[in-house]
């Protein structure tokens, strides 16, 4: 089962390393987190993961890594600028601000006042100065979403490695939102990072490839371990739709706070390459766009048998990591008797997925025998390339697995005197703890074996 609250989460991300505040010292900045040495493990596993099945696994999709820093053109063009906002309400009694979307019956949700204001837009991107002087007139945004510089890239990735439609441009990058009301953990925070693939394909096609990637995202989710009874499809509704959305499927995931989307799934139809192409009334465009007379560049392509130009749809699947991340460590997390007396917290990730692979521990600590022989196996295991293999050198063998169980790892080896005379090694199975002595032929073979 996974956690019953999102606070036997947070207390496990903070003891074992996973997740820390950030600015904890000086008393923390809410909505902001950072990654501890287990985390960032876990973190970029499951971006690895992304990245190998969209670049690496296809013959269809490039990868990019455009600049944060983002042209207020860019983000005028694409409706950021007119529509990247919250209505806000503030509490005339408490002094609190919420977002409108939050009020039940138009009540304070501190205080329980109804003495609220009008509800007034509240602009979510982060924008900084940029040049010498800080003079308000030059500056930029710290991009709202990886997505546009995606289309404005379109161009140069569409010559420089000749693809024709359809044809992807994947990308993961930190993004940054103003939320007034951060909560649940990194459910919802400022600084955060996506996974977004923007999938350019010939108008009339794009129904079809909607729900193509609609059964690839749910299925991509399910071999990370997630269960089919917390993961769920939901249609948005018309009325609720973002400005550019032709249609969106989100996958929603109970999350120990609730049912929230893991991932969107839309059909953005022409309106992103139609927003910053330049001669937009040479083509065909359904979105409804903003007149654009500053780009430079015609974002088309040409169907050759007709010899005429048209502006790809566009399908995006789009992913937030630390969603994903709360999501994958909620799903393992479970809380298991041994027997009458004991009771063990284990992690119970996929292996491509845990931050360390292998655990070796030598029995004692002070034994140099142990530890150099430690040494050498962990040496060899890490050269193998699949991950980070740990030495744990703690002297309690008892407290290494537990802590091991709680971090994930699959695998513990235990360096002992019989290693000395016959160089077996015992191999703990996380799940299962069952455990069988190897040689060090057989040992390679067995670990090789468990994550390929």
């Amino acid at each position: 089962m996974p956690s019953k609250t999102l606070e036997e989460l947070v207390s496990l991300c903070k003891r074992r390393g996973f997740i820390f505040q950030s600015n904890d010292i000086y008393g923390g900045v809410k909505g902001l987190y950072d990654y501890g040495p287990m985390g960032i493990e876990l973190k970029n596993n499951l971006k690895q993961t992304w990245w190998k099945s969209m670049i690496y696994e296809r013959d269809d999709i490039e990868g990019i890594d455009a600049n944060i820093l983002t042209s207020p053109e860019v983000l005028k063009f694409s409706g950021h600028e007119d529509t990247f906002s919250d209505p806000l309400v503030d509490c005339k009694n408490c002094k609190n601000r919420w977002r409108e979307d939050q009020l039940i019956n138009n009540t304070c949700p501190n205080c329980n006042s109804k003495e609220l204001t009008n509800p007034r837009p509240f602009n979510l991107m982060f924008k900084t100065s940029i040049g010498p002087v800080d003079d308000g007139s030059s500056f930029v945004y710290l991009r709202p979403e990886t997505a546009q510089q995606i289309f404005i890239n379109f161009k140069n990735v569409l010559d420089s490695t000749n693809r024709s439609l359809p044809f992807g441009i994947a990308q993961i990058g930190k993004a940054f939102r103003n939320e007034i009301t951060p909560r649940n953990f990194i459910f919802r925070v400022r600084e955060f990072e996506q996974m977004e693939l923007e999938f350019f394909v010939e108008p009339g096609k794009d129904a079809e490839w909607h729900k193509y990637w609609i059964d690839s995202r749910y299925q991509w989710w399910i071999e990370q371990g997630i269960s089919k009874e917390r993961l769920e499809l939901l249609e948005v509704e018309k009325d609720s739709l973002s400005h550019y959305s032709k249609r969106t499927v989100d996958i929603i995931y109970s999350f120990p706070h609730g049912k929230e989307e893991l991932e969107g799934i839309a059909n953005r139809s022409d309106f992103d390459l139609g927003s910053h192409t330049k001669n937009q009334k040479d083509f065909s465009i359904c979105a409804n766009i903003n007149k654009n007379t500053k780009s430079t560049t015609k974002l088309a392509v040409q169907n050759l048998e007709k010899k005429s130009w048209f502006i790809p749809y566009v399908i995006e699947p789009s992913a937030g990591v630390d969603r994903g991340v709360l999501a994958i460590l909620n799903e393992a997390y479970k809380e298991e008797k041994i027997d009458n007396n004991n009771s063990r917290i284990v992690l119970s990730l996929k292996p491509h997925l845990s931050p360390i692979k292998c655990a070796v521990i030598p029995l004692k600590r002070n034994n140099l025998e142990l530890v150099n022989y430690a040494k050498n196996i962990k040496k060899s295991l890490q050269k193998i390339g699949l991950g980070r293999v740990a030495l744990e050198n703690s002297g309690n063998i008892g407290k290494s697995y537990r802590r091991h169980d709680e971090i994930g790892t699959p695998i513990c080896i235990t360096v002992d005197f019989e290693t000395l005379e016959n160089k077996t090694v015992t191999v703990r199975d996380r799940d299962t703890m069952k455990q069988q002595r190897l040689n060090p032929e057989e040992l390679k073979k067995y670990y090789t074996k468990y994550f390929i």
